[in-house]
């Protein structure tokens, strides 16, 4: 078996056993850790910054370029014309230095109130060194995955709009080496979204307000495999759904606040006990059988976890976020992310700022964790935006 060391190198190894992992006993008991895991889960990763100040949340926030990833449908509702941004977020800094995301998006807006849109997202793990029992160097190699995103979205009426995205995925791990004594492969799949997006203006309080919704099923595709021989894995197909109201203050101040939940669909694990008759069978105890199709795993995940409702709710993660801007030239954002302490114990608070500045914008995202350390703590993550028509979109707002 070989060996993976130096830098990074537990990350891949950690993704690829819990892939090969056919049938491993979970010992977990009710009321216990049972978290659910899935390959590729990097595209679930909030991608830029301005998300990321707001509790990584987007089902419902206002359109923008990074749109294809909370919400295809809301590019309908884009503002400007045209767009383009990239991203860049370091990953495990604490650790390693080599480990990034890197996200560039773009928009286009249609004839009847339609928009087309593209995305490309990389992760790079960084470096390894592939070892034999004996230590002897067999090769270095630097892990990787990228998705690539094409979206479409249609208003359908003055207040709701509809989109879809399609997503190819590529996730290379290993480079083709040994693991376990199996030859592993790069991962390749393919995987579609559906969303819907509500937005109407409204009066609260006496001040001018837009109330916004969402819902986005993201990542629904094909199981991937790592190896010609191993089991195919769920990819993280995501119910995420939310409410958000802006609050037109004055002439120069808004105000937004924005919640999202979000729900992974594909099964929880079962507890399993030992069939004393035969040792080698494992039976389930709680819980159903994972080993099913997509279109069953997405149905099954509503009901499906060993104890009951209530760690169905457990599943269920919360993000709140609120956006302040003045002038629509800066931003000041603040959110909160919870994750139940049994499916993985996220919890921390983020904090954003942005600046727009004729067709150039920057938002920046820093996140503080509460209950245990995070891959993104003490580290700056930024996005940069330019926008083709925002000269003409300015003067449109501001009645010139």
């Amino acid at each position: 078996m070989n060996k993976f060391l130096k830098k990074s190198s537990f990350i891949p190894v950690f993704l690829l056993l819990s892939a090969l992992n056919v049938s491993g006993q979970n010992t977990n008991l009710l009321g216990q850790i049972n978290t659910i895991t899935t390959a590729v889960p990097f595209l679930l990763i909030s991608p830029d910054a301005r998300a990321g100040g707001m509790g990584d949340l987007g089902v419902s926030s206002s359109a923008d370029v990074n749109s294809i990833h909370w919400n295809p449908a809301k590019l309908a509702f884009a503002e400007n014309k045209m767009a383009f941004g990239v991203s860049y977020t370091p990953w495990l800094r604490n650790l390693v230095n080599d480990m990034f995301i890197a996200y560039l998006s773009g928009y286009s807006k249609l004839k009847g109130e339609q928009a087309i849109g593209m995305s490309l997202r990389y992760f790079s793990l960084g470096n390894i060194t592939f070892t034999d029992n004996n230590g002897n160097t067999i090769r270095d190699f630097k892990p990787n995955e990228f998705a690539i995103d094409v979206a479409y979205s249609r208003k359908l009426s003055e207040f709701f709009s509809g989109g879809i995205a399609l997503r190819y995925v590529h996730s290379n791990l290993t480079g083709g080496t040994q693991v376990e004594g199996q030859d592993s492969k790069a991962g390749n799949t393919v995987a579609a979204d559906v969303s819907v997006f509500f937005q109407k203006e409204i009066e609260v309080g006496g001040k001018d307000a837009i109330f916004t919704s969402g819902l986005n099923i993201s990542n629904i595709g094909a199981k991937i495999s790592y190896t010609e021989t191993g089991v195919k894995n769920f990819i993280p197909t995501n119910l995420r759904l939310g409410p958000g109201l802006r609050l037109k203050l004055n002439e120069y101040n808004d105000l937004a606040f924005m919640l999202d939940f979000n729900k992974l669909l594909v099964p929880t694990p079962p507890i399993y006990t030992q069939d004393t008759a035969n040792s080698a069978e494992n039976i389930i105890l709680y819980g159903q059988d994972p080993d099913v199709s997509v279109a069953q795993g997405i149905f099954q995940s509503f009901n499906d976890a060993p104890d009951g409702g209530k760690e169905e709710l457990r599943e269920v993660n919360i993000a709140f976020g609120m956006e302040y801007w003045y002038d629509k030239q800066f931003a000041f954002r603040a959110g909160y992310f919870n994750e139940n302490k049994y499916k993985g114990n996220r919890k921390y608070f983020t904090l954003g700022a942005g600046l727009r500045y004729n067709v150039f914008g920057i938002d920046l995202a820093y996140l503080i964790p509460t209950d245990q350390r995070n891959p993104l703590e003490n580290t700056l993550h930024f996005t940069l935006t330019f926008d083709f028509n925002g000269d003409k979109a300015t003067k449109e707002e501001s009645g010139e």
